[in-house]
């Protein structure tokens, strides 16, 4: 009789300490900080050490691929028990690989294949390390603090976009290898914030080692709920991929670009901010609906969008509305998803919305060339429409009001199997990995 009982009674603190979920988004942040500001001169660079442009974009398409093929493959071990020492050996790796080419630029001008093969590692560990990171939340936070966790994650995210590209170009400006260093001590102050995370990351799971690696993908197309946060996440990677494009071709300079962003990064910012707030007076139902249908207002802005005030103006509150949508899905995705294919589940989705918006830039160009600059803008804002529809109708209604009433009801239940109830939600995985 006092089996079941002993396991619980200590796990507590360490299992749901808001310390843990403090480190977490500090490291996150702090990851994003030195990615951003590394990642905004690498093309930089390899024009500065004289190589053509066409070397920078096939880096970067390279770079796409690998991310999506790379991510599913990684979650599958994240989620079997090496999530801990996946986390801290891609940062460890990433922050050796990004020294590497701090060192070659102090100390001499290395070749291009040099460059590129320690930037790739880098991006290889940056895939894995973020695959790995989509099932730490369920780790750490505790039921209520889901939604609160998913915005300090966002509000970092969104923090580093705001200051790593400025910082990484001033450092740039000053010499050329210490951005790099800016990542190479990122990555390391990561790996040692995971070090530090008391939480067990890697949760037992007997008897599931031998789940394959489409269980991610068949564990979203099974669920409604999370059928949804697939839709939700592909519609807004091609929103923004396009948008932002479109806006690359039609405004004048690279610096009044980097301006209209850098003003959707601050808003970005202060939307992850308001976002629980938000969701905790309207509901996730009430808060994705109405964000979903005010997110047409800046669509319009951008469809009639002439000068760069006015896509500054569409950007902005299209990033202020969009983290609302994002955090209350984060929250659906972590609570929905047995812990034991959260990293295959969160890289199924991110796989999806990679591809969906791989030819956003080709798409961009062409409709700019052949239909006019605002032609992006108008299918965007038909797109918007549609998923407002969606969204309001019966997927929306299941989705969130399930995930608003399943935290209170679970925290109540037996810690160790707060997963338990999953399964009713995606019976193709229970059907795949019970055995």
């Amino acid at each position: 009789m006092n089996e079941p009982s002993s396991p619980a009674s200590p796990a507590p603190a360490p299992r749901k300490s808001r310390r843990d979920l403090r480190i977490l988004w500090w490291t996150n942040a702090i990851d994003g900080l030195g990615t951003q500001a590394s990642g905004i001169v690498l093309p930089l660079l390899i024009l500065d050490l004289g190589h053509p442009a066409a070397a920078a974009g096939s880096f970067a398409s390279a770079v796409a691929v690998a991310g999506v093929v790379l991510g599913p493959v990684v979650a599958r071990p994240a989620d079997h028990g090496h999530r801990r020492a996946l986390l801290i050996g891609s940062a460890a790796l990433a922050a050796a690989a990004m020294s590497g080419l701090t060192a070659a630029l102090f100390w001499w001008r290395p070749p291009l294949w040099a460059v590129l093969g320690l930037a790739f590692t880098e991006r290889l560990c940056a895939f894995a390390h973020e695959a790995a990171a989509r099932g730490a939340l369920a780790h750490v936070a505790r039921r209520e603090d889901v939604t609160r966790g998913a915005a300090g994650l966002q509000a970092g995210d969104q923090a580093a976009l705001v200051v790593g590209p400025g910082l990484g170009g001033a450092l740039f400006e000053a010499a050329r290898p210490l951005p790099f260093l800016a990542d190479a001590l990122s990555y390391a102050a990561t790996a040692l914030g995971i070090r530090a995370l008391r939480a067990p990351l890697d949760t037992p799971a007997p008897g599931r080692r031998r789940t394959p690696v489409t269980s991610g993908f068949r564990t979203v197309l099974g669920s409604a709920p999370l059928r949804m946060v697939l839709v939700w996440a592909s519609a807004a990677s091609v929103l923004v991929t396009l948008l932002s494009y479109t806006a690359m071709f039609v405004l004048d300079g690279g610096t009044t670009v980097g301006l209209v962003l850098s003003a959707s990064g601050a808003t970005g910012l202060l939307g992850a901010l308001l976002a629980p707030g938000l969701v905790t007076r309207l509901g996730a139902r009430r808060a994705v609906v109405l964000a979903t249908w005010l997110l047409l207002v800046p669509a319009g802005v951008l469809v009639t969008a002439d000068a760069a005030a006015s896509y500054a103006t569409g950007f902005a509150l299209l990033a202020l509305l969009l983290p609302t949508v994002t955090v209350v899905l984060s929250g659906v995705l972590v609570r929905a998803v047995p812990r034991e294919v959260q990293s295959q589940a969160g890289a199924a989705v991110g796989a999806a919305a990679a591809l969906a918006a791989a030819g956003c830039p080709a798409l961009a160009a062409g409709l700019v060339t052949w239909r006019g600059p605002h032609t992006p803008a108008v299918l965007c804002l038909a797109l918007l429409a549609l998923l407002a529809v969606y969204t309001q109708g019966a997927a929306g209604r299941s989705l969130i009001a399930e995930a608003d009433a399943r935290p209170r009801a679970e925290e109540t239940d037996a810690r160790p199997r707060t997963d338990q109830p999953a399964p009713a939600a995606h019976p193709s995985a229970g059907e795949d990995e019970r055995p």
